[in-house]
């Protein structure tokens, strides 16, 4: 059984004050509402932190929660209304930005630009939403087209609220942000933001760790790794019981360098992804890294220049760790030099270094002994000043779609000559040079607008991370989500995809997804009114419920989550007040603590007198067992944390990870990972500091009412 004051104590507040007897003893009329009550329902409304009901109801016993039911009849609520908008990406590839609203809660999920598109045409529809109403924004890499308006979004809209993303992707986003500014071939007046703007977002991003469960506002998120880039995630957002899982930009192999995506334990009840390829199957990594080095070694051989367009980061280290490697077991080939056009790549470097957490087993195993991406046989060059043009070369260059910059230079000098080549490695969105060359033109436009001769040859070998067909079903047939809507494909790719899915489980009795492919400012409205379950606590646990037995006592709610006490049980209560900071609102709170307790000392009167016992003399441990259990579900997940009370144990398992704590001497056993044993040994020693001095503080105050 919890403790009371534990129960109450909603964990995000910022400010708690203790008030006891906020509720008074004794056998109360449930159908009427005492002072003390309509005074803190008065407070709780003021500072919308969280509602205090007394009422009647009926509840019947669901195993170990109760359902409450409505005295005045089902009514279907809007908020029961689960509310999904592509305000980018939807039937298109690029910009990503998607919102996400029930039960009264806003989300935003990636904020991108179009690469095809400038200026404020290249935003999300961000007009059709009140930025100032959004809660959080959630981001899940640092590409353009998920994270290229965030500055623009931070800090000239009337976004308030709070925005998260992995270490990673916040290391690398300043760099990469910043190297946008300075390549982008558009006007002053066409710039979406500045590199103060820059800056200023950055102090506005919050980072969290992989499986860090994060709560605001009753609302829970975490995040699972996704492969396709470095620090890239999806998203699982919980709302009321209601799962939604994002996935972001995503792939399903491991390559030379990262991880696979994770497979959630945790199933959705929608899931968001992405659907680039369509019905496309990659080749296996094999056959893809053969035909790339067989088309390069062509390309030299006939004594061409080979131009390699590619993002700055990502599949670039893929692409330089193969042809580092083919050029060491070639001889013949280490005379002809290999360009990397990109300070970004060589600034973003320790970056890659620091968070090898993030990538595969292999490569972990081999930053032990040597770092892999101090490459033998590739140079770092810098601008095309320091390129001395002369005979068959290798250049890797960005941006990988040649909308400008200095892969869209050369390809604009060597696009004439039939020795020479291009190689298309990753997804090239629709209006853009890479794209276009793909249907092998005569001629092609230069950027000031002439027209040039395309003799060169252009080959297409697909090292993209994102999922192809394959890999989606694998994902949706392991996590069988009722719901699957499809963003980040072109209408036609998306439509064959959505097709394929639909045949796959048209005849499966028992799984039948519904499927939905919105365009943008579509909403797709589902339909989930959710249980409300309040789990009881306190006098009204002790005994075992009987199935259909009715249970009657105090509601107490606060966000999505419901409690059930006995008024006997509700001898002390807790207060919680969030404020923002400053002058004027420091002083309201201030008036309102003092009204409280005022309260509490006219109630009791100026000789009222409290037991003699010292509250510190209660056992911590018999309490600190169901808080520390409280704790780590709350960090970890309710699914993650289990109580085994027959071994005196309390288990916390991630994924193949499993720690173990002794409910006797609370210590904790991990051998297989140290860092979680550490995470949750610090979790128990903060937990044991605030509760002693929360013991010991009530302690004070009581003498002092009592003196």
């Amino acid at each position: 059984m919890l403790d009371k004051s534990t129960c109450l104590n909603p964990n995000s507040a910022k400010c708690g004050i203790f008030v006891p007897s906020l509720i008074s003893q004794g056998s109360p009329d449930l159908n009427s509402e005492s002072e003390d009550v309509r005074f803190a329902a008065h407070v709780l409304l003021l500072f919308q932190i969280f509602e205090l009901k007394k009422c009647a109801m009926s509840t019947r016993v669901m195993g170990t929660n109760v359902q409450v039911t409505d005295a005045d009849g089902a009514e279907r609520d809007p908020s029961d209304y689960l509310a999904i908008t592509p305000l980018g990406a939807g039937q298109e590839v690029g910009r990503s930005c998607i919102m996400l609203e029930y039960k009264t809660k806003k989300i935003m999920l990636d904020c991108g630009i179009h690469p095809g598109h400038h200026g404020f045409e290249s935003l999300p529809y961000i007009e059709h939403v009140e930025p100032s109403e959004i809660d959080f924004l959630l981001v899940t890499h640092f590409h353009l087209d998920h994270c290229g308006a965030l500055p623009y979004f931070l800090t000239k809209t009337a976004f308030k609220g709070r925005c998260f993303m992995t270490h990673a992707t916040k290391s690398i986003y300043k760099l990469l942000m910043s190297d946008y500014l300075k390549v982008s071939n558009i006007g002053s007046d066409e710039m979406l933001f500045s590199e103060t703007d820059l800056d200023a977002s950055m102090e506005r991003i919050e980072t969290l760790n992989f499986h860090q469960v994060q709560e605001i506002s009753g609302v829970k998120f975490w995040c699972y790794h996704a492969g396709h880039v470095l620090g890239a995630c999806m998203f699982m957002i919980e709302i009321a019981g209601v799962r939604v899982l994002y996935t972001g930009d995503y792939s399903c192999e491991e390559d030379r360098h990262l991880m696979k995506a994770e497979i959630p334990q945790v199933k959705p009840h929608v899931l968001i992804s992405e659907a680039t390829y369509g019905t496309y199957l990659h080749d296996n990594r094999v056959t893809r890294e053969t035909r790339f080095t067989g088309k390069v070694h062509e390309i030299i051989r006939r004594g061409g220049r080979c131009l390699i367009p590619v993002f700055a980061l990502g599949r670039a280290q893929e692409l330089l760790l193969i042809l580092d490697e083919f050029w060491s077991q070639h001889p013949e080939l280490q005379d002809v030099p290999i360009y990397y056009a990109s300070s970004l790549a060589k600034r973003c470097m320790p970056v890659y270094l620091t968070f090898t957490n993030a990538m595969n087993d292999k490569m972990r195993k081999q930053m032990t002994v040597r770092n892999p991406f101090s490459f033998r046989h590739i140079s770092n060059l810098k601008s095309i000043d320091h390129f001395d043009d002369i005979g068959p070369s290798v250049v890797m260059a960005s941006p990988g779609m040649m909308q400008s910059g200095l892969s869209r230079e050369l390809f604009e000098s060597w696009c004439g000559d039939f020795k020479n080549g291009v190689i298309i490695a990753g997804y090239s969105v629709e209006g853009t040079m890479a794209r276009d060359i793909l249907a092998q033109p005569e001629e092609v436009t230069s950027m000031n607008g002439m027209k040039l001769p395309l003799k060169c040859s252009v080959d297409y070998i697909s090292f993209s991370a994102h999922v192809d067909y394959r890999q989606v079903s694998e994902f949706v047939r392991a996590l069988q989500p009722p719901h699957i809507i499809l963003v980040h494909g072109e209408e036609t790719e998306m439509g064959r995809l959505h097709s394929a899915l639909s045949r796959q489980y048209e005849n499966n009795p028992n799984y039948q997804p519904k499927m939905y492919m919105p365009k943008n400012s579509q909403k797709v409205q589902l339909f989930y009114p959710g249980e409300k379950m309040a789990k009881v606590m306190g006098s009204l646990a002790v005994e075992k419920p009987q199935v259909g037995q009715k249970v009657s006592g105090v509601l107490l709610k606060r966000n999505f989550n419901y409690h059930l006490l006995s008024p006997k049980d509700i001898n002390h209560g807790i207060c919680i007040l969030e404020w923002e900071a400053s002058t004027v609102n420091d002083m309201y709170a201030d008036a309102v603590v003092a009204a409280l307790l005022k309260s509490e000392q006219e109630k009791d009167g100026p000789s009222a007198k409290k037991a003699s016992k010292s509250i510190l003399d209660v056992n911590l441990d018999v309490d600190f067992g169901d808080c520390m259990f409280q704790l780590l579900c709350d960090i970890y997940g309710d699914s993650n944390v289990s109580a085994h009370p027959e071994q005196d144990q309390v288990r916390v398992k991630l994924g193949t990870r499993t720690a173990t704590v002794s409910l006797k001497s609370f210590e904790v056993f991990c051998e297989e990972d140290l860092d979680l044993k550490t995470s949750i040994e610090e979790g128990i020693s903060r937990l044991k500091i605030a509760m002693k001095n929360s013991l010991r503080d009530n302690a004070a105050q009581t003498k002092t009412a009592a003196d």
